[in-house]
C-alpha cells in the first residue's frame, strides 16, 4: 500500500469518527449547544479540555519552534502551562459557581452593563479569530503534505470538516469529538517520539532520552546538538536567550492569555458542579502533561535528525547532494514548505546560519554562498517520522494526529465565537425575545461565517502557527483576563472601570501588534519593520500582552476609584462567587 493510501486511510477514518460522533451527539437545545447540557463527567471534560487546549500550535508548531530556537523557545511551554494553572486555580471554579454560559455573560452581569457585555464580545471575537487563523494554518500544513494538495486547498478542506461536525453538534458534539481527537493526537505524538528516542538514544522515554547519550557518537545528545548547531553558525541549542526581558514578558503574556481564553473557560461550564470543575482542571493538566513533557525531546531530536540528514558524513565533509535528497524532502518540496536554492551551483544542500556575520568567513572558506535550504518550522513534527525513516503507518498516524489537534481547537474557538454572537449579542442585547430555535439558528450561522473568515485569514497568516496563536494569547490576556480577575476578586471595580480597562488593554495591544504585523494582519500594511531594533524597549509584538494587561488593570482601578461603587447586590454577588463550595446547577437562561 502506498504512503498516500495509508495517510488517506488514517485521516479518512478519523474524519468519519468525528462526523459520526457529531451526528450521534447533535445538540437539540441551546443548553446542549452552549454547555453540552451541563452534565459532562470531569474525566471526559478533562480530556476534551486537553484536546481543546493542545491545538495545532502545540502539536505541530511548538516542537518546530523548539527545534529551531532551542531553550529560548521554551517560553511557549512555560507560559502555556503556567497560565493553565492560573486558570484552573483562580478562574474556573469561580466562573462555574456564577453559572453562566459564556465569558461575556459573566462580564455583562457582574458589571451590570450591556456595554461591558458587548465590548467583551468584541474582545472574544478578535482573540478567537486570531487564534483560529493559527489552527487553520496548521491544518493547511498537515493537509498539504498528507493528502498531497496545496496548503490553500488543505485549509479549505479543514474548514469543511470543522463545519460538518461543529455547526451541527455544538458543545455536546464537540465535547465527545474532542475526546476522540485527544486519543488520536496523543497516540500520534508519542509513538513516533518513542521510536525516534529509541533510535537516537536507546531510551524509550523521549523526555529522558533527550538528556541521555547519543548512541552513534557516544556523546550526551544535547552536547552533540550544541556542537553541531554552533558549527553551522547558530547559537548553542541550550544557550540563554539574548533578550531575557523579552523572554520573561513573552512567558507572562502567554500565561495571562491562557487564563483569559474564552474557548477553554467555557469548558468548565459543562460540568454539573464546582467540584467537578476543579477535577476537570486537574485531569486536563495530566492529559496536557503527556504531550508537553514530550515536546522538548521531539524538537531537539528533529533538529539533530535534520542536520545529520544534510551532513551525513559530518559538517566538515561535503553536504548532501541535491540529487540524492531523501523522498521526504521531495514530497515536502511539492507543498512549498521546503525550498532549495543552489547559491554556489555545486549541487549540494548547504544549510547554515547565513545571517550570522561572524560566521561569514568560515562559510566563505567552505565555499558556501548562502543558506540553501529553507524549512518551515511547522513541518518538523509532521516530517519527523519520515526523517527518521519510520514505518508508513506511523506517518499516517501522525497525519491524523496533526489534523485532529488543529480541528479540535478550531471547533472550540468557533463555538466560543458563535455563542458570544448568538447568546450575548443577539439574545442578551439586540433581541431578548428571540426563540430558542432562532437562537440556535443564529449560533450556527455565526459559526459558519466565523469559519469562512478564519479560513480567508488563514490563507495569509501573520506567522507560524504558534506565533499567530501567541498573538491571540496576548489579545486575550490584555483584554479579558484582567476583567475576569477583577470581576471575581474585587468588589470595588464597577462598570465604568471594566469598560475603560478592556478598551485600554485591547486598543493599546492591537495598535502595538498592528504596527509591526500590519493592520488586521494584512501583509504590507505594517508601519514599522518587525525587527528587534524597531521594537519599543525591545518588546516583541507577541510579548506585549502582559503590558496590555497591566494597562487594563491600572485604568480599571483608576476609573473605578473616581466613580461610584457598584450596587450592594453586585458586591454581595462577588462575595458569594468567591466561595465555590456547594454550588449547584447553572442558573436558568
Amino acid at each position: 500500500m502506498s504512503q498516500f493510501a495509508i495517510n488517506l486511510l488514517f485521516v479518512g477514518a478519523s474524519f468519519a469518527l468525528y462526523i459520526g460522533i457529531a451526528i450521534w451527539a447533535r445538540a437539540g437545545s441551546t443548553k446542549e449547544f452552549y454547555v453540552a447540557g451541563g452534565g459532562v463527567h470531569p474525566v471526559t471534560n478533562g480530556m476534551a479540555t486537553a484536546a481543546d487546549w493542545m491545538s495545532a500550535a502545540s502539536f505541530i508548531s511548538m516542537a518546530g519552534l523548539l527545534a529551531s530556537g532551542g531553550y529560548a523557545a521554551s517560553s511557549f511551554l512555560m507560559g502555556w502551562t503556567g497560565g493553565y494553572v492560573i486558570l484552573a486555580l483562580l478562574l474556573a471554579p469561580y466562573l462555574r459557581k456564577f453559572g453562566k454560559f459564556t465569558v461575556p455573560d459573566f462580564i455583562g452581569d457582574r458589571f451590570y452593563s450591556s456595554t461591558a457585555r458587548t465590548i467583551a464580545v468584541a474582545c472574544l471575537i478578535i482573540a478567537s479569530v486570531t487564534y483560529v487563523i493559527g489552527q487553520m494554518t496548521g491544518a493547511g500544513v498537515a493537509f498539504s503534505r498528507f493528502l498531497e494538495v496545496s496548503s490553500s486547498a488543505g485549509i479549505w478542506i479543514a474548514a469543511l470538516i470543522v463545519f460538518l461536525y461543529a455547526v451541527f453538534g455544538g458543545m455536546k458534539g464537540i465535547t465527545y469529538t474532542q475526546v476522540a481527537q485527544y486519543i488520536v493526537l496523543i497516540i500520534a505524538y508519542t509513538i513516533p517520539a518513542v521510536f525516534i528516542s529509541l533510535q537516537l538514544t536507546g531510551n524509550p522515554i523521549p523526555m529522558f532520552g533527550m538528556f541521555g547519550t547519543h548512541v552513534e557518537s557516544g556523546l550526551p545528545m544535547l552536547q552533540l546538538l550544541d556542537e553541531l548547531v554552533r558549527d553551522l553558525g547558530f547559537s548553542a541549542y541550550t544557550a540563554d536567550p539574548s533578550n531575557k526581558m523579552n523572554m520573561v514578558l513573552f512567558t507572562m503574556s502567554l500565561m495571562v492569555g491562557t487564563a483569559g481564553l474564552p474557548h477553554v473557560i467555557i469548558r468548565f461550564f459543562t460540568v454539573p458542579k464546582v467540584a467537578d470543575a476543579r477535577w476537570s482542571a486537574g485531569w486536563a493538566l495530566v492529559f496536557i502533561a503527556l504531550l508537553y513533557l514530550t515536546a522538548p525531546a521531539v524538537g531537539s531530536m528533529a533538529r539533530l535528525n535534520l542536520i545529520t540528514t544534510m551532513y551525513p558524513d559530518g559538517i566538515d565533509q561535503p553536504a548532501l547532494e541535491y540529487t540524492e535528497r531523501p523522498d521526504w524532502i521531495k514530497t515536502w518540496e511539492q507543498t512549498g514548505l521546503i525550498t532549495f536554492n543552489d547559491h554556489n551551483n555545486d549541487g549540494r544542500i548547504q544549510m547554515y546560519n547565513s545571517a550570522n556575520a561572524d560566521f561569514a568567513p568560515t562559510a566563505e572558506a567552505r565555499g558556501w554562498a548562502g543558506n540553501e535550504l529553507t524549512v518551515n518550522n511547522d513541518i518538523l513534527v509532521l516530517a519527523n517520522p519520515e526523517i527518521a525513516q519510520l514505518p508508513g503507518w506511523v506517518i499516517g498516524l501522525i497525519a491524523a494526529g496533526g489534523i485532529a489537534a488543529a480541528l479540535s481547537t478550531a471547533a472550540g474557538l468557533l463555538l466560543a465565537i458563535s455563542s458570544a454572537i448568538s447568546h450575548d449579542l443577539i439574545k442578551k442585547t439586540i433581541n431578548p425575545s428571540i426563540s430558542e430555535k432562532g437562537e440556535m439558528l443564529a449560533a450556527r450561522i455565526s459559526m459558519a461565517v466565523a469559519i469562512l473568515l478564519a479560513t480567508y485569514l488563514g490563507l495569509n497568516p501573520p506567522g507560524f502557527a504558534a506565533q499567530t496563536v501567541a498573538l491571540a494569547f496576548g489579545i486575550a490576556g490584555a483584554s479579558l483576563f484582567p476583567v475576569l480577575m477583577m470581576g471575581i476578586f474585587s468588589k470595588r471595580v464597577n462598570d465604568k472601570g471594566a469598560i475603560a480597562g478592556m478598551l485600554a488593554g485591547l486598543v493599546t495591544t492591537l495598535l502595538y501588534i498592528f504596527t509591526y504585523l500590519g493592520w488586521l494582519f494584512i501583509p504590507g500594511t505594517n508601519m514599522l519593520p518587525n525587527t528587534p531594533d524597531n521594537w519599543l524597549f525591545g518588546i516583541a509584538p507577541q510579548s506585549f500582552g502582559v503590558i496590555g494587561a497591566v494597562i487594563n488593570f491600572s485604568v480599571a482601578f483608576a476609573v473605578s476609584s473616581a466613580t461610584k461603587a457598584p450596587p450592594q447586590e453586585i458586591q454581595d454577588l462577588v462575595e458569594s462567587v468567591r466561595f465555590p463550595k456547594g454550588a449547584g446547577a447553572a442558573i436558568d437562561h
